[in-house]
């Protein structure tokens, strides 16, 4: 993931991972190999399709325009009727909605934007290089053909694809598929998702002697709808093996994920694996080479996928990106999009011991004379606080093997969605 771009590159020594982790690339895969695309679907009003996955590939119907028009308020004419001449006769005007009509010859019609072009014009002279005369109307300009129409066609071509299926439909779609006439359209189920957090110590607002406050589900819950997931809250688990099985076992087939945070490392208080195997789940991974966020689990339990986060809060945000929120896009037919995918130069200098990769958050600090943008590291490399995050602008992520980061290394990184705005 980083690449010194000066000499004697960037500081980075050979170093094998801890014995039995896996790579975040193969912890990543191991994921996904644990979900498949929902084979069901909802039809939904066009106006309500934003954030929602498209299960259909939607073509469109016709041309677009759908005729010849004006881009400009003007004056229509005929561009050979002005030879030897500076002023025409206005014989009418045509505005938007109207049918179309014929331009009578040696004459021009007042125009105005979107309108029908007149049948025999062939140009639009802008109404800020005309005198409009009234009755007539004198071009300080003689427009060229062409000028200033919009032809049939020239958006899209008849066929063209509009939405391909796979989508994730934005707003933008919305306002494209609305342009071309179609009200409702066929979407991916959005993928249900049972949430849990595990741990006596934390309670729900105001803790006790001893306690936390629980922000996991909260944080999870939005990331979760932020994604285009259903989740449900069901609460927190005790430190208690028999409860936390008897817990995921009451799911009954009801979510397509089941995600947790906390109690999957090796305390003697950590009970998820064992409650998982109680449940008639399977563990299927375990332990990824990754700051913060090493104790990641995956597995199944019945025909749900399922995903244990660590417990601090930074730790599992890290571990949605990273791992659940691809699960959530393949889960409703999208292609999950890769983590950090955007170049940048680091504004910060740092010694870091390796042996895992790395992520933590970064705040845009400007561009450097090539334009690429600048990152400052923000906080500590501690899992449990989350304080760094709301002055970030997103997630960066080092190699396992880098020992350091120096001003103007490249690192890649992974924009928070409207942080930049």
């Amino acid at each position: 993931m980083l690449d010194r771009m000066t000499k004697g590159g960037c500081g980075c020594d050979s170093q094998a991972p801890e014995p039995g982790l896996m790579s975040v690339d193969e912890a990543r895969a191991h994921a996904l190999a644990q979900v498949a695309p929902l084979a069901e679907f909802e039809t939904l009003a066009v106006s309500e399709a934003a954030g929602r996955v498209c299960a259909e590939t939607i073509r469109a119907e016709h041309a677009m325009p759908r005729f010849d028009n004006s881009a400009m308020d003007g004056f229509a004419l005929r561009s050979a009727d002005l030879a030897g001449r500076c002023c025409l006769p206005v014989a009418g005007e045509v505005a938007a909605g109207d049918a179309a009509c014929v331009l009578p010859e040696g004459t021009a019609l007042r125009i105005f934007t979107g309108a029908p072009l007149p049948e025999g014009a062939d140009a639009v002279a802008m109404v800020e290089t005309c005198i409009d005369k009234g009755h007539k109307v004198h071009f300080n300009t003689k427009p060229q053909p062409g000028d200033n129409i919009r032809r049939a066609g020239g958006d899209q071509a008849a066929g063209a694809a509009l939405v391909r299926e796979g989508s994730n439909l934005a707003p933008r779609h919305v306002g494209l598929l609305a342009a071309n006439g179609i009200t409702r359209l066929r979407v991916s189920r959005r993928p249900r998702v049972a949430v849990f957090s595990t741990g006596a110590e934390l309670a729900e607002g105001a803790p006790g002697p001893g306690q936390v406050t629980d922000a996991n589900r909260p944080l999870l819950l939005a990331l979760l709808r932020a994604a285009g997931a259903e989740p449900s809250d069901l609460g927190i688990l005790p430190d208690d093996l028999d409860a936390t099985a008897a817990a995921l076992g009451a799911l009954e087939g009801r979510f397509d994920l089941v995600l947790t945070s906390g109690a999957v490392s090796m305390g003697g208080r950590d009970h998820v694996r064992a409650a998982l195997a109680a449940a008639g789940g399977d563990v299927t991974g375990w332990r990824v080479a990754l700051k913060p966020g090493k104790p990641v689990l995956f597995g199944r339990l019945g025909r749900a996928a399922f995903t244990g986060l660590p417990g601090n809060p930074f730790a599992v945000h890290v571990g949605f990106h990273l791992f659940v929120a691809a699960q959530v896009a393949r889960l409703a037919g999208a292609a999950p999009a890769p983590f950090a995918p955007v170049p940048a130069r680091a504004a910060f200098d740092w010694a870091r011991k390796p042996g895992r990769a790395e992520v933590f958050p970064v705040r845009l600090a400007g561009h450097d004379a090539a334009g690429a943008a600048r990152l400052e590291r923000l906080g500590a490399s501690v899992s449990a606080t989350l304080y760094p995050l709301a002055e970030a602008h997103g997630l960066a992520m080092v190699p396992p093997e880098c020992d350091r980061v120096s001003p103007g290394d490249v690192l890649r990184w992974q924009p928070f969605c409207g942080a930049l705005n």
